[in-house]
């Protein structure tokens, strides 16, 4: 179960909306519910929006949490924070911090940038370190990168077989995403049927994922673009995310059939 937020985070990153028009505001909150091998219950995990400043900037404060639950934490226990101060015009990270805990594995890590120089500087609080490494112009983090696309990519001119790439900053490495839109579908959810788009992440296949084709990916087809359904496999066994609550949406949710 290692890692579980951090799937949650890489594959929310997918999250699309029409070009130049915002999907988000402060309040929006999301609640997820994982499940190990589809039945077995590992987590929850978090994502929340709050409007601040930081050194006086107007920001979006996001905050992601993950941990787990029933009898997976008595033998492997996960404590997840991350964290991003993101431009509210721009969209582009600030600051980004992960703080994780995951079976006694653990990292507090804090990644200030400079968009102007396109450097990041890395401060790992854990070995009391710092180091200063040069990043990709309008690079993203772990979860800005989530919020810049669902804004800035029109899912209007998607068609099946499309691909998407973009540049990603995490810990002290740059990285290239690159994702598949699959198409339209149907789900069934615990809101009732919804509309959604179908996209395929690229990932690194080895000691997590099964392979780079691991991650399926269904948001919700409106304004909002809601992440409802992720679906990983796993070297071992498969992992399963659904949306089980949500709150302060700037769009109408949009269902076929209640349930």
């Amino acid at each position: 179960m290692k890692k579980f937020l951090l799937i949650i985070l890489t594959i929310s990153s997918i999250n699309i909306a029409t070009a130049q028009e915002v999907s988000f505001k402060g309040g929006e909150w999301f609640k997820f519910e994982m499940s190990y091998s589809n039945f077995l219950k590992a987590g929850n995990a978090t994502l929340t929006v709050k409007e601040t400043e930081l050194n006086g900037k107007p920001v979006f404060h996001i905050v992601g949490k993950g941990w787990t639950t029933g009898m997976i934490k008595w033998f492997f226990k996960v404590k997840d924070r991350y964290e991003s101060y993101i431009d509210v015009d721009k969209i582009i990270p600030y600051k980004f911090i992960r703080n994780i805990d995951e079976g006694g594995h653990k990292k507090n890590i804090e990644i200030n940038f400079n968009h102007e120089k396109n450097t990041a500087l890395v401060h790992n609080k854990k070995h009391k370190t710092h180091k200063t490494v040069a990043t990709k112009p309008n690079v993203q983090d772990m979860v800005s990168m989530y919020y810049y696309l669902r804004n800035k990519i029109n899912t209007n001119t998607l068609k099946p077989g499309d691909e998407i790439k973009t540049d990603m900053f995490f810990d002290e490495e740059n990285y290239g995403f690159k994702l598949k839109f699959l198409g339209e579908e149907i789900i069934k959810t615990n809101f009732g049927k919804i509309e959604t788009l179908k996209f395929r992440p690229y990932v690194m296949a080895g000691r997590v994922f099964k392979e780079e084709e691991s991650l399926t990916l269904w948001v919700s087809k409106d304004k909002n673009k809601v992440p409802l359904r992720i679906k990983a496999d796993l070297a071992v066994g498969s992992l399963r995310a659904d949306l089980e609550a949500f709150k302060g949406l700037k769009h109408p949710f949009k269902i076929v059939v209640e349930n």
